[in-house]
């Protein structure tokens, strides 16, 4: 049942994107994000009750519960870019620059922490990049230099960077808790920051004008983040990690072909190619 259970991780995954992106056509994208980030904080700690995790709290001390709010921090910044990014620009390019953190996590646990890299690591390090520089069109990258007030794609890059940035303190912080639980902390982190950029940006009442079918896929991309925690967590206790990190990972073939259907986005050759590099390289990342 492993394999069906990391299956369904990357479908869910896949199509909280969708789902977000349907809820933030009129919705504002920071309120949106402190709405969808509620439902997600009680999944979180349903999976915390699941592990009997809980009791640990108290033993956390004060080093380690630093890491996780700031890398909770982290978290909030990527996913408040991600949901401006997926407002702004086509989601069939957001996504994967999203997943590009793969890369930026190496060099950044290879400058911070001393992580080495092999070859064939290194190589795929290359094949991601070279497939995201492929879905990166030019004329992305004109209307980015053009446009004073940032687009998608600044959106995009700071999602990608800030993720990265969210597992390496992850990775310090998590060293002494229960991941778990560790995750539900640092999701509770998210809530607060999302609020409080909702209230610094004077949009707290605008949550009163959100369309109901947007709130209700705002939700439901929430349920779908939570769902696809759910699934990863039992694919992880049932099956192998070498697997089940990349099947989970391909979720960006399911956000492409949903993408398609739903809002009717077409890949450009170039684009295609660029896809296929990326998912063979990230596949690659979490195999060698």
């Amino acid at each position: 049942m492993w394999l069906f259970y990391a299956v369904g991780s990357a479908f869910f995954a896949g199509l909280t994107s969708i789902l977000a992106k349907c809820g933030i056509r009129k919705t504002d994208s920071t309120m949106a994000t402190a709405v969808r980030t509620i439902v997600i904080l009680i999944f979180s700690w349903l999976i915390v009750a699941i592990v009997g995790s809980g009791n640990q709290i108290s033993s956390i001390d004060g080093t380690t519960l630093l890491f996780l709010i700031l890398s909770g921090a982290a978290t909030g910044a990527s996913w408040l870019c991600y949901f401006r990014a997926l407002q702004l620009g086509d989601i069939n390019k957001v996504v994967p620059i999203d997943k590009s953190s793969t890369v930026l996590t190496i060099l950044l646990a290879l400058i911070f922490l001393q992580e080495g890299i092999s070859i064939p690591k290194a190589l795929a390090v290359l094949v991601i990049a070279a497939g995201i520089l492929l879905m990166v069109e030019k004329k992305d990258v004109k209307k980015q230099k053009e446009n004073s007030r940032g687009s998608w794609l600044l959106y995009a890059v700071g999602s990608a960077f800030f993720a990265s940035l969210t597992a390496i303190l992850g990775k310090i912080g998590i060293s002494g808790v229960e991941s778990n639980l560790g995750t539900a902390i640092r999701t509770g982190v998210v809530l607060v920051m999302a609020w409080v950029m909702v209230f610094v940006t004077g949009k707290q009442k605008t949550v009163r004008t959100i369309p109901r079918k947007e709130l209700a896929f705002i939700c439901l991309s929430g349920i779908a983040t939570g769902a696809s925690w759910l699934c990863y967590y039992r694919a992880l206790q049932e099956g192998p990690a070498s697997v089940v990190a990349p099947i989970d990972k391909l979720s960006v073939l399911v956000t492409v072909a949903f993408s398609y259907f739903v809002f009717g986005e077409k890949l450009s050759r170039r684009a295609l190619v660029g896809l296929v590099l990326l998912t063979a390289g990230t596949v690659a990342m979490a195999v060698l």
